[in-house]
């Protein structure tokens, strides 16, 4: 028999999720695919609630501010979106555009190489319930409860599909909207793509993407994940993958918008001489919260994982990291590294560090490592006496500090499209926060 999920007693749900509820109940005649799994969802968030700070993944990050809005249904898409996609960095080639969580072909440029459809045109019945976990992860059930659209991109075995931007935006100027599009990526024996996925929009809303990635024996994919949403909105993804045997699955997400913000990685080696590589930057400011949250689980022998998580914070920002290694029994000769660095421009910024290791395996090298600390007071010295301003100054040991993550993005494209970001957002957010710690 199987086990039943633990759950905790029915509570009243909040403002937020009560809303939400409803909203299912008026549209589930409406949304596609099939019925079981969003009823599903929906008993799972009317029992548990949203998750709290007493439980143990999240106990670094409250999600008090999400509760107390109510957020509504976005209304159709209406004009040519060029407002909205000056959000998008300006990089040329095949494109997958979605606007409040529903996919728009006029903005969009579909690659030559790679077959691709929609959640909406009848992809939901192999985009539920194949990696994704909603009985566990409540903001995933959320998800499957009111999921309208999504990508579907399938790269079939042994095709280069180069480069594919998704891009993903969000109005919420004039109405406080949510979206929850379901994205799954699936690449053959073999296939290779580089995905830059981008999050952006206006104004105070919630996105809740998911997007589920199967990568067969030999695939390899590069994956960067751009979040600069709005300063007032609020960002929850989370990513599943799974990897066969010789399978790679390159990762890097830059956080630098949203005021709340969790990037949730669930990556699977279930083939031997599987790689996975989850790097991350967070730069923050003001009172802005981010949350990169990993949970790599070893289940063949002779895999590898790496992970190495920079966080940039000025004034009262706050910065999470949880680093979670499982290794089998099964999964000798284990090689598993994860480190976490944090710099500190501000006596008020805070970082919370939490890496994990739960190994069951004899023969296995995985190590784990974090350090805190502000800038060199002597390097800063060194460069105002060359002439140097003290914010450029300071922006220069910022670069040099972000240097090494940049380096694990090996596509010379998108890796200046992470640092135009990164200068951007310090000409803006950053010297205005700069400005007001000191």
């Amino acid at each position: 028999m199987a086990a039943t999920p633990l759950r905790t007693p029915a509570r009243a749900p909040n403002a937020a999720l009560a809303a939400f509820l409803t909203r299912y109940d008026g549209l589930r005649e409406r949304l596609p695919g099939p019925h079981e799994p969003r009823d599903a969802a929906a008993e799972v968030l009317r029992e548990m609630g949203w998750p709290t700070p007493k439980e143990e993944p999240w106990h670094y990050t409250n999600l008090r501010p999400v509760e107390a809005q109510v957020f509504h249904e976005a209304v159709a898409e209406t004009g040519d979106g060029t407002r909205l996609i000056a959000h998008l960095p300006a990089v040329a080639g095949p494109r997958l555009i979605f606007v409040d969580g529903r996919f728009r072909g006029d903005l969009s440029a579909l690659p030559p190489d790679v077959t691709t459809s929609t959640f909406a045109e009848g992809g939901a019945s192999s985009g539920f319930d194949l990696l994704a976990r909603p009985k566990r992860d409540r903001l995933v059930a959320l998800n499957t409860m009111l999921a309208e659209d999504g990508a579907i991109i399938d790269v079939a075995e042994g095709i280069d599909g180069g480069f594919l931007l998704l891009g993903q935006l969000t109005s919420g100027q004039h109405r406080r909207v949510a979206s929850h599009p379901r994205h799954r990526l699936r690449l053959r024996r073999g296939a290779s793509l580089v995905l830059l996925e981008v999050s952006a929009g206006e104004g105070e809303y919630l996105h809740n993407p998911v997007i589920e990635i199967d990568l067969a024996e030999g695939a390899h994919l590069t994956h960067v994940r751009l979040q600069q949403e709005s300063a007032e909105a609020f960002h929850l993804s989370t990513v599943y993958v799974d990897t066969a045997a010789r399978a790679t699955y390159d990762s890097f997400s830059l956080s630098l918008g949203a005021q709340l913000g969790r990037s949730e990685i669930h990556a699977r080696l279930g083939g031997a001489q599987a790689a996975v590589h989850l790097n991350a930057a967070q730069i923050m400011g003001g009172t802005q919260l981010s949350d990169f949250t990993t949970v790599i689980t070893h289940d063949a022998p002779n895999c590898a994982s790496r992970q190495t998580v920079k966080s940039v914070l000025i004034g009262r920002a706050r910065a999470v990291f949880q680093g979670r290694i499982e290794v089998a029994r099964v999964a000798q000769k284990t090689d598993g590294y994860q480190m976490n660095q944090a710099l500190l421009l501000s006596p008020d910024a805070e970082i919370n560090s939490k890496p994990e290791l739960e190994i069951y395996a004899d023969d296995v090298k995985c190590s784990h490592g974090a350090t805190v600390g502000a800038l060199d007071p002597e390097q800063l010295f060194y460069l105002r006496s060359r002439g140097i301003a003290a914010a450029e100054a300071r922006m220069i040991l910022v670069r040099a500090f972000l240097t090494d993550a940049f380096e694990a993005v090996t596509h010379e494209g998108v890796r200046a499209v992470l640092e135009h970001a990164v200068e951007t957002w310090w000409n803006t957010t950053g010297r205005a926060a700069e400005a007001l710690a000191s």
